[in-house]
C-alpha cells in the first residue's frame, strides 16, 4: 500500500455523494473592519430593541435550553396574513430550512429545478441527496426569468418524472430577477407533485411576495422562505422561517435539531418582530441608496444591473480581480461573480446607507479612473 493509499484508508469514508461535493463556501475572516459590501447583509445593524433585549437576558436563561413559545404567533402577527402559527417552522437561518428542505424530501435520482445564476447553496444541498440539478439560464442582457422554459421543464420533463423540487430566489441573488407572484402560484398548481420553494430573503426590497395571495389549502406544495438577516439585521444570530401547509412545515421541521435556533436569536427575532418600523425605515434608505447608486453609474457610463433586492451588479472597464483588491485595500468588501454563468466579470456591490454608498463610490472612481 502506497503512503497515499494509507493516507487515504486512515479515516471512513462519506457516501459518495459527499465525497464528490464541493461545499457551499464564504470567505468570512477579517471582515469586521471594513465596509462590507459584499454578502448583501444589513450594514447598520439591528434596531436598539433589539440590542436592547439581548443585554437583558438573564444569566440563569443562558443555562437551559431555549423555549419557542410565542414565536411563531408573533411572526404571523408581523405578516398580517390569515395564517396559524403552525404553519411557520423555525430554522437556524434560512440556510438551515434550505438543507431541511433537501433532506426531507429530495432523494438520489430525483431532479431540482431552479434557474442559473442563482444563490449558491441550493446546488451543494441537491448534490449531497444524489439529486439531479435541471438549472435553466435567465434570458438576455436584462437576465428576465425564464418562465416559459421552466414551465416546459416542470410540465414535461425529459426523465418522465416530474422535477421534487422548483427552487425560485425572488428577488433572485445575484441577477436581482423579479417574478411577480401570480406565475409562480400558476406553476405551483399546475405541478402538485413538486414543491415548489420561493426564498423570499430579499422581498422587503421590491414587495414581490406570493404570501398575500396564497392559499396554501389549494396548493399545499407551496412553501416560502423568509428571514430576519437582510432587513432586520440579524445575519449574526441565525434564524429564518419556512411558511407554507402545515403539514409541510411538519415534514421539513422533523429533520432538525430539537434546540436548533439559540436563545439569543429567538429573543432578538421577539424584539425586531415588534419594531417594524426600523425595518422600514432601513428599507426605504437603501431604496434610496440605490436609486442614487444607480444613476451614478449610469452618468459615469459603467455597465451595470440593478432589479431587485439590496445590490446591483456592475462590469469593471479593468480587471474584476485587481478592482476587487483594490477596493479591498481601501477598506471596502465586494463580491465578486468570478466563473458565474451569464455574469462571469462582474461585481455584486450590496447597497447599504446612501453615506455608505458615497464611500463606495468614491473609492471605485479613484479605482477606474471614472
Amino acid at each position: 500500500m502506497t503512503l497515499d493509499q494509507h493516507a487515504a484508508a486512515a479515516f471512513p469514508q462519506a457516501r459518495p455523494e459527499v465525497e464528490s461535493l464541493h461545499a457551499y463556501s464564504a470567505p468570512l475572516e477579517g471582515r469586521r473592519p471594513m465596509l462590507r459590501l459584499d454578502f448583501n447583509e444589513n450594514t447598520i445593524g439591528p434596531s436598539p430593541q433589539v440590542v436592547e433585549a439581548l443585554r437583558a437576558i438573564p444569566a440563569d436563561q443562558i443555562a437551559i435550553y431555549p423555549e419557542y413559545d410565542g414565536l411563531r404567533e408573533a411572526v404571523v402577527a408581523n405578516l398580517r396574513l390569515p395564517l396559524q402559527p403552525d404553519q411557520v417552522g423555525l430554522f437556524n437561518g434560512v440556510d438551515a430550512a434550505i438543507h431541511a428542505i433537501f433532506h426531507a424530501y429530495g432523494d438520489r435520482g430525483e431532479t431540482l429545478l431552479t434557474t442559473s445564476p442563482t444563490f449558491g447553496y441550493y446546488s451543494p444541498c441537491a448534490q449531497m441527496q444524489g439529486m439531479a440539478i435541471e438549472a435553466i439560464p435567465y434570458e438576455g442582457d436584462g437576465f428576465a426569468f425564464p418562465l416559459a422554459a421552466i414551465r416546459e421543464a416542470l410540465l414535461h420533463p425529459r426523465s418522465g418524472q416530474p422535477p421534487r423540487l422548483l427552487l425560485i430566489c425572488n428577488p433572485n441573488n445575484p441577477t436581482g430577477t423579479r417574478l411577480a407572484p401570480e406565475p409562480i402560484l400558476e406553476l405551483a398548481a399546475a405541478a402538485p407533485q413538486t414543491l415548489v420553494v420561493v426564498d423570499e430573503l430579499y422581498e422587503a426590497f421590491t414587495g414581490d411576495s406570493v404570501l398575500p395571495l396564497a392559499d396554501f389549502a389549494a396548493t399545499p406544495n407551496l412553501l416560502v422562505l423568509r428571514s430576519l438577516a437582510k432587513t432586520a439585521g440579524l445575519a449574526g444570530l441565525r434564524i429564518g422561517f419556512a411558511i407554507g401547509h402545515a403539514a409541510v412545515v411538519d415534514r421539513i421541521s422533523r429533520v432538525t435539531g430539537p434546540y436548533d435556533i439559540n436563545s439569543f436569536a429567538v429573543t432578538a427575532a421577539f424584539a425586531a418582530l415588534r419594531d417594524q418600523a426600523y425595518v422600514d425605515d432601513y428599507v426605504a434608505e437603501v431604496l434610496r441608496a440605490r436609486a442614487w447608486m444607480a444613476e451614478q453609474l449610469s452618468a459615469a457610463g459603467v455597465r451595470h444591473h440593478v432589479e431587485g433586492g439590496n445590490y446591483l451588479l456592475l462590469w469593471p472597464k479593468g480587471d474584476p480581480a485587481a478592482v476587487d483588491a483594490a477596493l479591498r485595500q481601501a477598506g471596502i468588501l465586494v463580491r465578486a461573480m468570478h466563473g458565474k454563468p451569464l455574469i462571469d466579470g462582474s461585481l455584486r456591490v450590496s447597497i447599504g446607507t446612501r453615506e455608505q454608498m458615497e464611500r463606495f463610490w468614491s473609492a471605485y472612481r479613484t479605482v477606474e479612473g471614472c
